[in-house]
């Protein structure tokens, strides 16, 4: 945004100090000749071009703020996906031991009913011996450390019947289910480190991205202060008048951001439209006049008041990326205990939030939803989660720098995504 009254200013001051000296000098009107101090053409020249020159620093000082908060922006931004991409990684690596402990109780399952099988055919052999069985070889056999070679021998006899057969079956399905549930643990837990291992690489990506998103923080706020100090010099104003003057700029860029996003989609109209030629309807008489309706519909009691009033309780508390609590959070750990204070349980990881959501368009907002920021369209590519509160407000965990606040949601950008838990 240009401040062209800045060099405005500048002229009229010094031609207005040209104007007014020889009044003060010569108050007959009657001075001039060699020692009138009228400007020149030449002086005015140049105060157009210190004006101009004032003004093209100004111009230059703001460009340079725009791009130290892009700059500070963009390294916000790659902190916030390295830290979701170490949600995402840790959760996986939560999701992987469960699966792991789920096919170890599997097998320690399917082991125990081979034992079980095991023990009955023998029980089995041993009934058939009154059937023929020479009991000393049944005893021979039971005492065989190897079932396969149990197996072998008994199959071996002429005198198995038909009861020994289908318990052999039964055994030889309880084995091989018993095989296959220790191969699937056995996966499971090479999965479980493999998640592992990649949740630790994304950790380390994490902090580095973290390390780096705060040193461009502390120099891009050495260079703000340096700029504002060098504007309040140019404009001849202190340098805590030239700060309110450039935080009024930026607030009134966002505001104008935010006024040219297009307004939420309207919810269906829930009124009947006639075909097109059709006859239209008789005109309704004037209902009596009713309260204007919420901008937004209100929350349901309960659950979506108990998460926004747990994020309000967080107000302040810093951003600190993995963490969900007490005292520090990160966007996703923010509504992950929030909506666990409504009584729903959501993973610590935003792509997963808005997975175990019900996916809803601008329009449907209401407090409580939530509102998601992504990258190429795909859900996927989530890497910030807020909570709607009503209004067009959200409360959330912005970034390294920036405490949990509540502020417009188009406070950066327009979301992406919205969903209701």
């Amino acid at each position: 945004m240009r401040t062209p009254t800045l060099g405005t200013g500048l002229l009229a001051l010094v031609l207005t100090a040209g104007v007014v000296a020889p009044a003060i000098a010569d108050p007959d009107g009657a001075g001039g000749g060699s020692g009138s101090s009228t400007p020149s053409a030449a002086d005015v020249r140049a105060a157009k071009e210190r004006a101009a020159d004032a003004r093209t620093d100004v111009d230059g000082i703001q460009e340079r703020l725009a791009a130290a908060d892009d700059a500070l922006d963009a390294a916000s931004v790659r902190a916030a996906k390295a830290a979701e991409a170490w949600n995402g990684a840790r959760w996986e690596a939560q999701q992987a031991r469960v699966r792991e402990r789920t096919a170890t109780a599997a097998s320690a399952r399917a082991d125990k009913a081979l034992r079980a099988q095991k023990a009955a055919y023998r029980d089995v052999l041993i009934t058939t011996s009154g059937a023929g069985t020479d009991l000393a070889a049944a005893n021979a056999i039971l005492a065989a450390d190897d079932m396969q070679a149990l197996l072998e021998e008994t199959a071996s006899k002429d005198r198995v019947d038909d009861l020994l057969d289908q318990q052999r079956a039964e055994y030889d399905a309880a084995a091989g289910a018993a095989a296959k549930a220790e191969e699937s643990a056995t996966a499971a837990a090479d999965e479980a480190e493999q998640a592992l291992a990649k949740a630790r690489t994304a950790r380390d990506a994490a902090q580095a991205e973290a390390d780096a998103a705060a040193a461009t923080a502390r120099r891009v706020g050495r260079q703000r202060v340096r700029l504002v100090a060098t504007l309040a010099r140019l404009q001849g104003v202190s340098v805590a008048v030239a700060q309110r003057r450039q935080d009024a700029l930026e607030s009134e860029t966002r505001r104008a951001r935010a006024a040219a996003t297009p307004d939420p989609e309207p919810r269906p109209d829930s009124q009947p439209q006639p075909a097109d030629g059709g006859p239209a309807p008789a005109p309704a008489p004037d209902p009596a006049p009713a309260d204007p309706a919420p901008a937004d519909p209100p929350a349901p009691s309960g659950g979506a008041q108990a998460a926004i009033a747990f994020a309000r309780a967080q107000l302040g508390e810093p951003y600190q990326w993995g963490a969900a609590g007490p005292g520090s959070w990160d966007c996703s750990g923010l509504t992950s205990k929030a909506w666990a204070a409504g009584g729903k349980s959501l993973p610590h990881y935003s792509v997963a939030q808005y997975d175990v959501s019900t996916p809803i368009s601008a329009g449907q907002l209401r407090p409580g939803d939530l509102v998601f920021w992504g990258d190429n369209g795909s859900p996927s590519s989530i890497y910030h989660v807020a909570l709607y509160v009503g209004g067009g407000r959200i409360i959330h965990a912005p970034r390294t720098g920036r405490p949990v606040t509540e502020e417009s949601m188009y406070y950066w950008r327009t979301p992406d995504f919205y969903a209701r838990p």
